[in-house]
């Protein structure tokens, strides 16, 4: 009989959820993202052991359920697991590289030249007014690394990076144990901060995030592993190109950053294939490796092991990927994507804006 209307039907499933007004919810954003920018020196460790735990905490609890052993017994199993594998990874890479490295500093200049060479072959360029071919490029790139070396205590600078490096790996190995071990507390201690009243909307929230996110890290894994073994089956194995191994790596890295990473990966190998070449077929042959793989990424395994979890658009993404790497460095990099979907989803959710069920995405 008033004059109140009722709301939509699509609603319904959660009218009782409390609301958090969207400028309660854009303050809270610009809060957390200035506090976030303001500690990124230590996000790193935290940010990799949580993804670690959270990925691996499903089958903690399938186990322990299945099972009826204590939680944390397949806890300390996972861990090891994970530990020696990292350790296992980490050997094998380091005897591979230790000697490519070796061969690089020992012949930085020489190395370089080719490189440049691959790139520019005969011709010349002018650099601050003076035409230079790749032989004087690449003793002048070489002399100023020597001066900057001297100058800025480079030894040293290095010296305290490697340190920095062990102490970030030991700090990561140690929250990774607890996370592992205490994932559920740790969650529902971050749950508690969050207002009585709100806790329920964030529930929800959470359980249209949880499977997305937890698809994306695990498709990005398969994805990154698959494009480090394929680059090192097809250039070191197939094409025989020097440095496979580093730039297996350096493929699997860079395919976590989309459309800048594969080119970069892709043009960088092919101008060392093209270094290396003995001829018209090697090339042929590497252009041939570029393409299926680039192929089998795109549309077998992407589409496979992410599903519709990134179905966000590329330039959105390539935006995200930029800014977090301006602005949180490494930290920024993993967590673009899962940022820009948690901002998305919880937008449709706040708007009462229908999602897919199941992926957390807007159907638009």
């Amino acid at each position: 009989m008033g004059t109140e209307r009722s709301r939509p039907a699509r609603g319904s499933d959660h009218e009782h959820v409390g609301r958090i007004s969207t400028q309660t919810t854009i303050v809270l954003l610009i809060v957390i993202a200035v506090i976030l920018h303001e500690i990124q020196w230590i996000l790193l460790p935290f940010v990799v052991s949580g993804l670690l735990a959270y990925v691996s905490t499903p089958l903690i609890e399938g186990l322990s359920r299945r099972t009826g052993m204590p939680r944390w017994a397949f806890a300390l199993a996972t861990f090891t697991i994970l530990v020696a594998a990292g350790a296992s990874l980490g050997l094998l890479a380091f005897q591979s590289l230790s000697s490519e490295i070796e061969d690089v500093v020992g012949d930085f200049q020489g190395g370089l030249e080719g490189l440049l060479r691959g790139f520019l072959g005969s011709k010349k360029i002018d650099v601050l007014g003076q035409s230079m071919d790749a032989t004087q490029l690449a003793g002048r790139i070489t002399a100023q690394v020597h001066g900057w070396i001297d100058q800025s205590g480079g030894i040293l600078l290095f010296g305290g990076a490697a340190i920095g490096a062990l102490f970030v790996l030991s700090l990561s190995l140690v929250l990774l144990f607890y996370f592992l071990l205490d994932g559920p507390r740790i969650a529902r201690g971050l749950l508690w901060l969050v207002p009585p009243n709100q806790r329920p909307l964030i529930r929800h929230i959470w359980g249209r995030l949880d499977p997305v996110l937890r698809r994306y890290f695990v498709g990005i894994i398969i994805v990154v592993s698959y494009a480090t073994t394929a680059a090192y089956i097809g250039l070191g194995v197939v094409l025989g190109i020097p440095h496979a191994v580093f730039l297996a790596l350096l493929t699997g890295f860079l395919e976590m950053i989309p459309v800048i990473g594969p080119a970069a990966s892709a043009v960088i190998a092919g101008l060392i294939a093209v270094h290396h070449a003995d001829g018209i077929q090697s090339i042929i042959a590497y252009a041939i490796y570029a393409t299926a793989l680039r192929l089998s990424i795109d549309q077998i395994f992407g589409p496979l092991a992410l599903g519709t979890a990134a179905r966000l658009h590329p330039t959105l993404i390539i935006f995200c990927f930029l800014s977090g790497a301006v602005l949180f460095g490494i930290t920024g990099l993993i967590l673009a994507v899962p940022v820009a979907l948690i901002v998305k989803t919880t937008l449709a959710i706040l708007y009462d804006e229908p999602t897919d069920e199941g992926t957390g995405t807007s159907r638009k």
